[in-house]
């Protein structure tokens, strides 16, 4: 449940507010599905292809996406559980980590990626669409994107059912052929002018996976088994992101193609440019998953507005900006997105399982704990002194403490930061919880 008097739900479709109790629909071929959906996406193919890039080696580089988007396949199964054994949605959820007003900085800033996750998928579904037909059509794709997404988000339970029964199978067939058509040409050397190693492209392929796990209990709640909520989201993500990351890596081999131009490269296979059509169609739930979620997470700090509303400012605000930017620094994105939520969501899924042993207390009334904030900042300094990035006015203030630190014996380039980071908090958030056992009930 989500506040200390919760109103039953009318119908079959998501609550209106916060202190309604949601309706338990979706078993687990409708999350699979849902979530498959999810990580099939035009992000898939421009992500591996950065991986490839790092890595400088095509074997390299899908290893690097098996390994990480497993582990952000298995963080992303057990911050579903959070919704299903709740009832909460996710930043609601956080109550039961951090208190309610402890939850409010988690929901902040999921709030802010989640609207630029938003306006990039719009801007995606935008160049794809003008790589198919003309650039001066962008503006209206870009609209219409913000349109669909915004009226799925008005009805997010609707348009689960929607991508289960139809898009599912126009997808996988769009996807079986483009897999077929890549790989039939030869493969050719990867260049070398961008290499930074392994352990930095599994970084990159776990942001990209583990950027959902803030929204995974806006739908698991809906859930009716946390079996069905685990396997579901970590099964179908998990798979459906392996073989778009490694479409990219593979294009680059192939096509010899990079990031910026592998949409462009797949258009231009024999009948690519229908095969994208397909996708770029599918690719609006992901826009629709992201304005939908920051409903969900402006609920907790505002739950008694109609969520309907929410989500049309939310789509206005997305596809506004989706029409003055683009993708410029995409790769600083993820690595900052992942360098708050790894941590976060490995103390979560530590605090939840081990710590509370699932009993959380995500009412409006529960308190604030120390324990987990503490565990999730050290998690998150762990993450940045392995990979400070590059993000301008950031990564430099980071890379002079590391230097500092390891003068005399630098980071390995083996240590990878995202399963640094998840080992350091989650063994922070276990050492850290037990002075403390948390007594609230769900």
């Amino acid at each position: 449940m989500t506040d200390t008097a919760v109103r039953p739900a009318s119908g079959t479709e998501a609550p209106l507010v916060l202190t309604t109790d949601a309706p338990r629909t979706l078993g687990f071929f409708d999350q699979f599905t849902l979530w498959g959906n999810f990580g099939i996406s035009l992000f898939g193919p421009v992500t591996g292809a950065l991986v490839a890039a790092y890595t400088g080696s095509l074997w390299q580089g899908l290893l690097a996406v098996v390994v990480g988007c497993g582990i952000g396949a298995l963080v992303l199964g057990g911050a579903a559980v959070f919704g299903s054994q709740t009832g909460a949605p996710a930043m609601a959820s956080l109550r039961g980590l951090f208190g309610r007003r402890g939850s409010m900085a988690p929901t902040v800033l999921n709030i802010a990626q989640n609207v630029g996750w938003a306006t990039m998928e719009i801007i995606v579904i935008s160049q794809a669409a003008v790589a198919v037909t003309s650039e001066r059509w962008r503006w209206l794709f870009v609209v219409l994107a913000g349109i669909i997404a915004t009226t799925m988000a008005v009805r997010p339970l609707g348009s689960v059912k929607l991508l289960r029964k139809f898009m599912v199978w126009l997808v996988l067939a769009a996807s079986v052929f483009l897999f077929v058509q890549v790989l039939s040409k030869p493969s050719h050397a990867l260049p070398q002018d961008q290499v930074f190693g392994f352990w930095p492209a599994v970084d990159l392929a776990a942001a990209g996976v583990v950027s959902f796990a803030p929204l995974a209990a806006d739908y698991t709640r809906h859930s009716r088994t946390n079996k069905a909520a685990f396997g579901g989201s970590a099964l179908g993500y998990g798979l459906a992101a392996i073989g778009y990351y490694a479409l990219g890596v593979v294009a680059v081999a192939t096509l010899q193609t990079n990031s910026d131009d592998v949409i462009t490269a797949l258009v231009t296979l024999p009948a690519g440019a229908i095969a994208l059509l397909v996708l770029l169609v599918d690719e609006v739930d992901e826009a629709y998953a992201n304005v939908y979620s920051t409903t969900m997470a402006v609920h907790n700090l505002v739950g008694h507005i109609d969520r309907r509303w929410i989500s049309v400012a939310i789509g206005v605000v997305a596809t506004g900006i989706a029409l003055f930017i683009d993708l410029g620094n995409y790769t600083q994105f993820l690595y900052l997105i992942g360098s708050v939520f790894i941590p976060l969501f490995a103390v979560a899924i530590a605090d939840f399982f081990v710590v509370s042993k699932m009993k959380w207390d995500v009412s409006s009334t529960s308190k604030f704990r120390w324990q987990p904030t503490v565990a999730w900042l050290i998690g998150f300094i762990a993450y940045q002194l392995v990979n400070p990035g590059t993000v301008a006015g950031w990564s430099p203030f980071w890379t002079d403490i590391q230097q500092a630190l390891f003068a005399h014996h630098p980071v390995p380039g083996w240590l990878g930061a995202t399963y640094t980071s998840i080992l350091v908090s989650i063994i922070a958030a276990i050492v850290l919880g037990r002075l403390r056992r948390p007594t609230a009930q769900v």
